[in-house]
């Protein structure tokens, strides 16, 4: 029998924690561990309980979500964290994947997608809302034009990819899973675990997450406009 996921839950409006521990004991597979309604009260019990997913508000009293991230990721680097926050036009929303979050998704996401991005989050992988990923874009657009490149990001602009690892990228940035890309290539999914760390390692990011902002920027995949609500992520 598989594991439950563990599941903790920090959001400073009481009803929406309870309806996402409803939501969780509803679905086969899950659990909820503990919650928080800020980040003071949140990071201690997260250190000690370290659950296998973090739902995180951006948005809190005393200490907002981007700063709990950091705490966590200073504590334990692969820490799985989804943001779960009202606000598509959050000025943190780069930071927040900067920091390390897996996914970001806002409140109107429907049941089905939030459980989706749970376990996806909680197998390493990447889920963003469509709104998320067309902000990311236009924010790395902005960056581009209007500040020179740090050492680093031309050290990743010059890193050099071989073909199947572009290739996995890509399928990286289009939402497959490591199984559904080993399925796709035929090959196992250890091989694609390997390159995947070998893709994380040559462009100098923590996160499949922040390989896929790294796809955005440099065009592997493109994101539809705003009147298309497709998420190329899911």
């Amino acid at each position: 029998m598989a594991e439950l996921i563990r599941i903790y839950i920090v959001d400073d409006h009481a009803i929406v924690r309870e309806g996402l521990k409803a939501l969780i004991a509803s679905e086969p597979g899950m659990t909820f561990v503990g919650e928080a309604a800020d980040g003071v009260e949140a990071v201690p019990q997260i250190k000690e309980l370290k659950p296998d997913v973090l739902l995180l508000d951006l948005k809190m009293p005393q200490k907002d979500g981007l700063a709990v991230i950091s705490d966590i990721m200073e504590d334990n680097p692969q820490a799985r964290i989804l943001v779960l926050t009202s606000f598509g036009d959050d000025d943190k929303v780069l930071a927040t994947i900067k920091a390390g979050a897996l996914g970001y998704l806002l409140k109107d996401t429907l049941p089905g997608e939030l459980l989706k991005a749970i376990r996806d989050v909680n197998n390493g992988e990447s889920h963003l809302h469509p709104v998320i990923a067309r902000k990311i874009l236009r924010e790395l657009n902005q960056q581009s034009v209007s500040q020179p490149k740090t050492d680093k990001q031309k050290s990743n602009d010059a890193a050099t990819l071989t073909g199947r690892e572009s290739e996995i990228l890509t399928l990286i940035a289009q939402g497959l899973s490591n199984h559904d890309i080993a399925k796709r290539l035929v090959i196992s999914e250890r091989t694609v675990r390997t390159h995947v760390s070998n893709i994380l390692k040559k462009l100098q990011v923590a996160s499949r997450t922040q390989a896929i902002v790294y796809a955005l920027r440099k065009g592997v995949v493109k994101i539809d406009p705003p009147e298309t609500p497709v998420n190329p992520f899911s």
